[in-house]
């Protein structure tokens, strides 16, 4: 029996709301949707006092000045209006930002909230400012410019592969490069603007595209990202030539033996220059000023060689030299 009343109980209270015809709940909602809009246009109209958020713009000579820093977008202010301009401003339907001017770099680099009081009066249209919450905007400006600086690859970088050699100086494009930003900024940029290769090295003529990496990329834009560098690469053959050292220095009245009377030149140079190679113009020496008298040793030392030859190396690296009257 008293689950039965319960049952009776629930289903009397429902009964009200069992659709009596196909179109009862769309009805209701329709009903509902009238209230709703009645009460939201009602409330719109109503007066209110709030803090909004309200769009800034900073109004200045973009070819003579650049921020240096992000410029602030918006501030807090307390307003008073109809429910229909606080609605309006907020969601950003046709609003004025107040205009902030930079004529000339300021001499402090911040603005009280209050200084913007006849900004905001003159773009609210409607609503009655009573103040403004944000207390100061920071900002940042510096005299925009330009530099020119040349390009040049780095002449410590490694480029070609063993046995290969650059002939010629490179050739960069563009051989300059102009940067525009802060004057403050551009002073990292050095001249000239030196360029490395990707970590590769080369056995035959090769043009590669070089991005140019500098500081500061959020300020300063160059007028171009890369340059295009061409180099120039040959092959090399190893050769070998015995030269007879000159003994310098000897102590006077002395006379010297030297073992081995020869000494290995071994050198590299281009394959196109092996014809015109004068081998007579390697010049070596053993310097007596430097002899050792521990071990009788000197070590020889090449003074003279022909044009076009790389890598010179000397063998044996020390010689025996023997004093005698």
């Amino acid at each position: 029996m008293p689950i039965n009343s319960g049952k009776n109980l629930i289903a009397w209270f429902l009964r009200p709301f069992r659709p009596q015809t196909k179109q009862y709940w769309r009805i209701v909602l329709l009903c509902f949707v009238a209230a709703s809009t009645f009460w939201l246009l009602n409330a719109l109209n109503k007066s209110y006092s709030t803090q909004i958020t309200y769009p800034v713009s900073f109004v200045y000579n973009k070819d003579r000045f650049i921020p240096v820093k992000p410029l602030p977008e918006e501030i807090v202010i307390n307003v008073t209006g109809k429910g229909w301009k606080l609605l309006r401003k907020t969601l950003r339907f046709e609003v004025q930002p107040a205009e902030i001017f930079i004529r000339s770099i300021p001499r402090n680099n911040y603005l009280l909230g209050s200084a913007l009081r006849p900004s905001l009066i003159n773009v609210l249209d409607g609503l009655e400012l009573k103040f403004v919450v944000t207390d100061t905007l920071f900002f940042n400006f510096d005299i925009k410019t330009s530099k020119t600086v040349s390009l040049k690859l780095d002449p410590n970088q490694r480029i070609a592969e063993n046995r290969f050699a650059l002939v010629g100086a490179p050739s960069i494009q563009p051989d300059s490069v102009t940067f525009t930003g802060p004057v403050t900024k551009l002073d990292s940029i050095p001249e000239p603007f030196i360029l490395r290769l990707p970590n590769q090295l080369f056995s035959a003529p090769a043009s590669i595209e070089v991005p140019l990496e500098y500081e500061h990329t959020n300020l300063i834009k160059a007028d171009t990202e890369t340059a295009v560098v061409a180099v120039n690469i040959k092959p090399l053959v190893e050769q070998e030539y015995q030269v007879i050292p000159e003994t310098v220095n000897v102590p006077r009245n002395r006379n010297v033996t030297v073992f081995p009377p020869a000494v290995l030149v071994r050198y590299q140079l281009l394959e196109d220059s092996v014809l015109l190679l004068n081998k007579n113009s390697f010049k070596v020496i053993l310097n007596m000023a430097t002899y050792n008298p521990q071990d009788s040793t000197v070590t020889p030392e090449l003074v003279q060689k022909p044009a076009g030859t790389r890598l010179v190396t000397l063998r044996p690296v020390k010689v025996k030299v023997v004093l005698h009257k």
